[in-house]
């Protein structure tokens, strides 16, 4: 059952276009993550230099995501792609403790002062949870400091963008907590 599936399930007006803004460091699995979710190939997935976009249409939804790479060079240029997101989407390499601070404590936290996402929903993926390695999504919310957010409704979601465990729990909340269309 993919994402469309989903979105088929949720009355909303028809023609309804949604935005979802995918970001984390480079190498937490954005774009393994958004291949997933189009149901494709992801066995051969290369670093993002620059963005991805992937439209999914269906039934009267416009689904567009934008995959922006999470390169320290790259991450100042986030901000251009804030402008009418309706979902936050921030994935977390769960098994690469090393940058817990910089992904955390820096980037999100940064992203969450963000005027422009101010009330935007906001979707934590866990990723990578099929390595030993990885850190429970609850430890890394108590690490995020995530119960201190109060301006937005947020999820945490341990998930694996490769066998794609996780990811569809994850778009349900999404797709329950979209926000109101900009018009």
């Amino acid at each position: 059952m993919g994402l469309l599936s989903i979105l088929r399930r949720l009355k909303h007006s028809p023609d309804q276009e949604v935005r979802l803004l995918l970001l984390g460091l480079d190498n937490a699995g954005k774009t393994t993550l958004l291949k997933q979710l189009a149901s494709e190939d992801v066995s051969h997935i290369t670093p993002t230099q620059g963005f991805n976009i992937k439209s999914m249409q269906s039934q009267g939804f416009k689904l567009n995501v934008w995959d922006i790479g999470g390169q320290r060079k790259i991450r100042p240029y986030w901000r251009n792609y804030f402008e009418n997101t309706d979902v936050l989407i921030y994935v977390i390499d769960s098994s690469d403790r090393k940058r817990f601070e910089e992904t955390g404590q820096q980037e999100l936290a940064e992203l969450m002062e963000e005027e422009k996402l101010s009330m935007v929903p906001l979707l934590i993926f866990a990723n990578k949870q099929d390595l030993m390695t990885a850190a429970p999504a609850s430890e890394l919310a108590e690490g995020l400091n995530l119960h201190t957010i109060r301006d937005r409704v947020w999820q945490i979601q341990a998930c694996s963008a490769i066998t794609a465990e996780g990811v569809q729990d994850g778009m349900t909340w999404v797709c329950k907590n979209i926000a109101v269309p900009k018009k």
